[in-house]
């Protein structure tokens, strides 16, 4: 999938023209995108349109306009499209109480390191930037990428196709305070199975 271009990114002024729209789009779009894993914690998987959204939205909140701080913004966010063969997710765990939260944080330190993306029994476990990573607890969101093998990639873009059979794909998590698997709906596959062709 290729990276968000510079020339792709709307002005804040040209923006707000097509927000609405764009923004119920993709929202409608991530319907299918989102996993729970788990009570506490919940998944989107992402895509062009996703984080080209979060890129506009970031730009339009903090009312970027220096030309270096846009390009920054499309640096840092471009690193959640996913690469040839990868399938990418934004994780957030979600524990509404502060002090039960930041509690959890801290035992599930390397919570990055137990998440597996299973394609039809085939396991690929999270990669992440390690700069992002904290010493002391987890962080609340993470940003992973899952490499998968020829066989799983096969078997997501053939789940796009009518007469395929639909893969049975699962997210997992193995983390000893956190253990939790979600089966991904036959929607969920089939929007994976097009990011792969894209």
């Amino acid at each position: 999938m290729k990276p968000i271009e510079r020339r792709e990114i709307l002005g804040i002024a040209d923006y707000e023209t097509i927000r609405d729209h764009f923004r119920a789009r993709v929202i409608a779009e991530k319907k299918h995108r989102r996993v729970a894993v788990g009570a506490n914690a919940t998944a989107t998987f992402e895509n062009r349109d996703t984080v080209l959204l979060q890129i506009q939205e970031m730009i339009r909140t903090e009312r970027i306009t220096r030309e270096a701080a846009i390009q920054h913004e499309i640096d840092t966010y471009n690193q959640l499209v996913p690469g040839d063969g990868e399938i990418s997710c934004t994780l957030m765990i979600e524990i509404a109480d502060a002090k039960e939260r930041d509690a959890f944080l801290v035992a599930a330190r390397g919570f990055e390191r137990h998440v597996s993306l299973v394609v039809g029994g085939e396991r690929a476990r999270a990669k992440w930037d390690p700069a992002l990573e904290l010493e002391d607890q987890t962080p609340a969101v993470h940003y992973l990428k899952f490499a998968l093998g020829e066989r799983a990639i096969g078997s997501l873009r053939g789940a796009t196709q009518g007469d395929a059979t639909i893969t049975h794909v699962e997210l997992e998590v193995d983390h000893a305070v956190y253990r939790a698997r979600a089966t991904l709906a036959a929607e969920t596959i089939v929007v994976l199975g097009e990011d792969l062709e894209r």
